[in-house]
């Protein structure tokens, strides 16, 4: 799966708004916190490939 880079819209809860920033998309990926790596926060980028999120 991917390799994707993502842009962390928004945090609320336990969930978080990731928005593909490699291809034009308005659409947002819903994501559980516990996925992601620990020390994101809103504007943080995000790269995904092989299941894993990693900060860019």
């Amino acid at each position: 799966m991917g390799p994707y880079d993502y842009e962390v819209v928004l945090i609320h809860g336990d969930y978080a708004d990731l928005k593909r920033t490699d291809i034009e998309s308005d659409e947002l990926l819903l994501v559980a916190l516990a996925l992601l790596p620990a020390e994101i926060n809103e504007g943080t980028r995000l790269h995904y490939e092989m299941f894993e999120y990693t900060v860019k």
